[in-house]
This record gives C-alpha cells, structure tokens and sequence, in this order.
C-alpha cells in the first residue's frame, strides 16, 4: 500500500490513456496503475501533482546532475530565454561549451551538436563509416546505446538466441529489424580481452568503429577493465578501425569523464546527459582530421548534418554553467556520496541477510539481488531473472517511501545531494527491503 496518495495523477492518467499508447511516451518511467505525473523539482527532489515529494536518485536518468535548483542553470536560462529560443543561425554558445568540452578531453579537438545521446551516437558511427570507407560496427554485447537500429542490437540477447560467447549472435531489439541492418553489426563480449579480439581481428578489415560503454548500465553497470580497453584501444590502431567511446551517461565519472579516469583516448566520444544542463542535448566529438568528414568549406560534405534544435541556444548556455559548475572538487563530492552509498546498503544487505550487492563507480551505482561474480551481461543476466523482478519490485516499494530509483536498480547521485539525504535513502531502503517477501 503507497504512503502517499495519488488521486489527480490517477484521474491525469485516465485522459492520458486516450491519447498516447499506455497513456505514456517514456517505457523508462511507465508505471501501473497508473502514472504519476511530476509537478515541480526541488533540490534533489521531485513534487509531484498531489504534492508529494520525493528525493530523486535517478536524475531523469542520469541527466540532472545539479537537481534542480542550480542558481546558475537557472540564470543561464533566463537570460537566453529573454533573447530568444533558438535561431536559424550560429550562437556564441555554442563556441564556449566546445571550448570547455575540447579542455576536458584530451582525445577532443572538435565538436559537433544535435539533441541527444541516441543521435550523438548515431553521429559517431555515420563519423566512422565516412572516415574509414567501411560498414561494420563492433559493439558489446547488452550495452545499451540509444534507439538507433545498429546499435541496439543485441542489447536485450538471451541465452535462447545470444549463440556461442566467441561468436555472438547480433540479435534485434525492434520488431521488423532488417537482416541488413544485423549483417553490419560485430557482438563482441564485454571485458573479454582474447575473445575480443579474437572477433575484432576477424573482421578487422571491414570494421568502421568499435563502440564501448565503458560501463554499460543495462549490462549490468560493471566497470570495464583496463586490459580490455588497451586491447580495443590497439586493435583498433592496428586494424584502422574508430575507436568510438560512448559518455553519454559515463562523463559524470570525473572531470574529463571515463576515458580521463582510465587514461584511454578515443578517436571519437559521443556525449549527452549533463552537458546540457538538464536541456536536451547530445555532442559527437573527436580529432579534427576525423571531424572534417563535416567540413563543408570545399564542397559537399562526406556527411550531411543539420537538425533544426541543434546547438540550440537553451542548451548551449544551460549546459555552459552546468559543466563550469563541474569542478574537481564536486566530482570529489559526487564520488563520495556514492561511496557512502554503496557502504551503508551493502551493511544493510549483510544485517538483513540479503544476498544483494551494488556495483558502478563515482555517483552511478546499480542494485544487483545476488552475490555473482559480475564481469559482463551474460554473467548478470544468468545471475537469475528472479533478482531483476526484485529490483523492478524494490524500485516501487521504494517509490511509495519517497524515493526514486530505476526500475532496474540504477541509483545515481546530483550535487545539491549531502550525506544526510543518503542516509534518508538507505532508511527507505530499510523500510522497503523487508516488503519484498510479500510482493
């Protein structure tokens, strides 16, 4: 039973039913019975319609790390708002946030905007294809890289159809998938260094880019190791294939993102999330002789890219204050409330006898309900589907306790965040671990 009732949001969703599927736009954050629908945010949390309030530990998935209620997102925004939305022209701003984003990443000489993390990688693989003159993409297995066809596949395999773990089947997400699509596509195994590249080197003449999440949430948020990103990082060099690292979620992990924290540079980074402030956004960034596949300036282009709300003044300068409010010492912040997390719910699993454990870096954490050993997305998915029912249950149980997780046990931390509200999530967590015998 919710300690919070939800009255005007169950009448909203009854209209909502009406005119969108499921009365919904977003799988991520569909509920039953019905929705719950979001009034204003605080801080680090959220109200929602009936005036309930919620300490957010998700972020609109990862997106928001500043919450809220930062002053200088908020003066950004004003401001530009006064001058305009958006314009059929080039904006200061756009200059500035590449300026801030070419000094945090030594791989990054330019920059080029469109409004998401699922295009920034869409960008990144049409990018290596032109470079390159070649159609395979190489992928990890589970990693989810936004909704674009190459790139989903395989992120939902199962044992059913996932074939042998030294030659993965490419299996499709969507229904009506193209074979053609498949064919393009190389599964490699995430943080299996022979194995990768051994299928690298296979089709090594073929292969465009090699896209990694280094620490791909929906395969498990395991860190990839060091081994296995200096072997794509020189299989990659040898074969003349991109390597293409997708930050679109990773970038939070510290001030020049996952590839400063492992000191791996990429050819090609596509970015997202943060970098906009909490506005919509996304970057494909790289060296410059790579980003001149965009360069008009002698005749056409090896890739053609507008896109009307691209580098779009809101998220321009929304995203200028958010990243200079991005010092070290607030990674340093951020990273230490994810310690403090991970530290009390692991003693609250261990009091309570759980067999759980949380996995991730920095301020993004995962829930996992078993004690496996967790090094890629076979070994978490045959860890047991019972222990994903159990997430998806405890992000609900959850939610009725006033704070907010992802349905498959992502928990990451935002800069108003102290130590206190950690301890309010861990006392919810203590109130709704008991629950999950009944549900």
């Amino acid at each position: 039973m919710s300690t919070f009732g939800t009255p005007k949001s169950a009448a909203l969703y009854e209209c909502a039913k009406h005119v969108m599927p499921a009365g919904n736009t977003r799988h991520t954050v569909f509920r039953t019975p019905h929705q719950v629908y979001a009034e204003r945010g605080e801080g680090c949390r959220i109200i929602d319609i009936d005036g309930n309030s919620r300490i957010d530990a998700v972020g609109n998935f990862t997106s928001l790390i500043h919450g809220y209620g930062c002053e200088a997102i908020k003066a950004a925004a004003r401001e530009q708002l006064e001058k305009g939305f958006c314009f059929g022209m080039a904006t200061p701003g756009e200059v500035r946030l590449s300026e801030i984003l070419v000094e945090r990443l030594p791989s990054v000489e330019q920059v080029r905007y469109c409004n998401s993390g699922t295009e920034a990688v869409m960008n990144a693989v049409k990018v290596a294809r032109a470079f390159t003159g070649r159609a395979k993409i190489a992928k990890c297995e589970g990693a989810y890289h936004g909704a674009y066809d190459v790139v989903e596949t395989s992120q939902e395999a199962r044992p059913e159809n996932w074939g042998d773990v030294d030659a993965p089947n490419p299996v499709p997400t969507a229904a009506g998938t193209p074979q053609g699509v498949l064919d393009d596509v190389v599964i490699i195994p995430f943080n299996n260094v022979e194995l990768g590249e051994k299928i690298l080197r296979a089709k090594g003449n073929d292969l465009a880019g090699v896209l990694v999440d280094v620490m791909p949430n929906r395969a498990g948020l395991v860190p990839a190791t060091p081994e296995f990103l200096e072997m794509l990082r020189r299989v990659t060099k040898e074969t003349g294939a991109l390597l293409i690292f997708d930050e679109v979620i990773t970038f939070r992990l510290g001030y020049s993102g996952a590839q400063g924290r492992y000191g791996i540079n990429p050819d090609v980074t596509a970015l997202g999330k943060i970098i906009g402030g909490g506005f919509p956004i996304g970057a494909v960034a790289g060296r410059k002789d790579v980003m001149a596949v965009y360069d008009p300036s002698n005749g056409a282009p090896k890739v053609q890219h507008g896109g009307t709300f691209s580098a779009n003044p809101m998220s321009m300068m929304a995203g200028i204050a958010a990243m200079e409010a991005l010092t070290p010492e607030v990674f340093a912040h951020l990273e230490a409330l994810g310690d403090r997390f991970e530290a009390k719910i692991t003693a609250l699993f261990e009091e309570l006898g759980i067999e759980a454990q949380v996995t991730g870096l920095a301020s993004l954490r995962r829930i996992h309900f078993n004690k496996a050993t967790l090094s890629d997305f076979r070994s978490t998915v045959l860890a047991g589907p019972d222990g994903a029912k159990k997430v998806a249950a405890l992000s609900r149980l959850l939610f009725d306790e006033g704070v907010i997780i992802a349905a498959n046990g992502l928990v990451c931390f935002s800069t108003p965040m102290t130590f206190d509200d950690i301890d309010r999530i861990t006392d919810a967590f203590a109130r709704a671990l008991p629950k999950l015998a009944e549900v």
